[in-house]
């Protein structure tokens, strides 16, 4: 994805929500799928109500914290210009500022969460006026807390959102025991600035574990604005000549066998003597006697 992007400068987005609203979405997963399509659209009201553009949005949700706790945020790349389409023209730097993306993130969920309660599609332990009594605490706070952060490279950032999209929620160097009864690996304590053990038996682990694996047919990367599958087909040859940029080709797919060779360092062709393993045929299964 990084060699088929522009080079026109990128942005970083983090949209999070108060701890007070997990709870909803972990027992609402149906409504996950929509978060990615809120935070781009708040983003992209923003640069056109502003700019008149449009741009490149890149969405990357996660559901979980250090310590496997149910944490739903976005991560978000844009694009640091703009493509007026009345004009042909590209607005070579947009601003992204904070105050006026928290208000519109806030009121995007908030309304949204509302809206589901009102067409019954939202379920809780609690009661409706509950609900709305903690949707209405939520949104009067004054501060939800977003990050915006000009990226490095594009290479940076994806690194970064990558590491959670394509691997597990835990590194594996983070385990420090694992036996029969129980889980413990090393969360990182912020306020204490320094990584402490965290403990859970394997049926906790198991469910906490569970609760961050995507549902079917679920992207964890999704494409909005100038990225959008529909708008790219359209644009994307044109937004190359106006920039003044080589197309480049995409990237030829790694094998799954050079794909464990440089995430994992194992050739899984070659076994434990080191002779390489080559292919001689199928074998039928065959029906063990004790079958039936």
């Amino acid at each position: 994805m990084r060699a088929l992007l522009p080079d026109i400068g990128y942005v970083g987005i983090g949209f999070t929500m108060p701890k007070d609203l997990w709870p909803i979405f972990k027992q609402n997963r149906h409504l996950l799928h929509d978060l990615p399509a809120l935070g781009a659209e708040v983003i992209q009201q923003w640069v056109n109500s502003k700019y008149g553009a449009r741009i490149l949005v890149l969405v990357v949700q996660h559901t979980f914290g250090a310590s496997l706790n149910f944490n739903c945020h976005l991560h978000i790349l844009v694009s640091a210009g703009g493509l007026q389409e009345s004009r042909g023209h590209w607005i070579a730097r947009i601003r992204f500022p904070k105050a006026p993306l928290m208000r519109m993130w806030k009121y995007a969920v908030i309304t949204y969460l509302r809206a589901a309660l009102k067409a019954n599609v939202l379920k809780s332990d609690l009661h409706a006026k509950q609900l709305l009594r903690i949707l209405k605490a939520q949104y009067e706070r004054d501060f939800w807390i977003i990050d915006v952060d000009h990226c490095k490279s594009k290479q940076h950032f994806l690194g970064y959102v990558a590491r959670y999209v394509r691997r597990p929620p835990i590194a594996q160097r983070r385990f420090v025991k694992v036996t029969e009864r129980e889980v413990e690996f090393l969360t990182k304590d912020k306020k204490l600035k320094r990584a402490v053990p965290t403990r859970y038996s394997v049926e906790q682990f198991i469910a906490l574990w569970a609760d961050h694996v995507p549902d079917r047919y679920r992207h964890a990367t999704r494409y909005f604005g100038l990225l959008a599958p529909g708008t790219k087909s359209r644009t994307w040859a044109a937004l190359f000549v106006l920039l003044g940029q080589e197309r480049r080709p995409r990237p030829k797919r790694l094998s799954w066998r050079n794909s464990l060779r440089q995430c994992f360092g194992v050739d899984p062709l070659v076994d434990r003597t080191g002779e390489p393993i080559k292919w001689v045929r199928r074998q039928k299964p065959v029906v063990s006697g004790l079958a039936g």
